[in-house]
């Protein structure tokens, strides 16, 4: 009965380690992305 939640309590936000996971795959995504745009234009020139 104690670990009963209410609707008022605030939902715990999610882990730090869960954060640090999405901003590096988020980095490699996004130098991946960089990576081929920058690949595209070189070759057209």
């Amino acid at each position: 009965m104690t670990d009963l939640k209410l609707p008022s309590d605030p939902k715990p936000g999610p882990s730090m380690s869960r954060i640090a996971i999405w901003v590096i795959v988020g980095g490699v995504g996004l130098y991946l992305v960089i990576s081929g745009v920058v690949g595209i234009i070189t070759k057209g020139q």
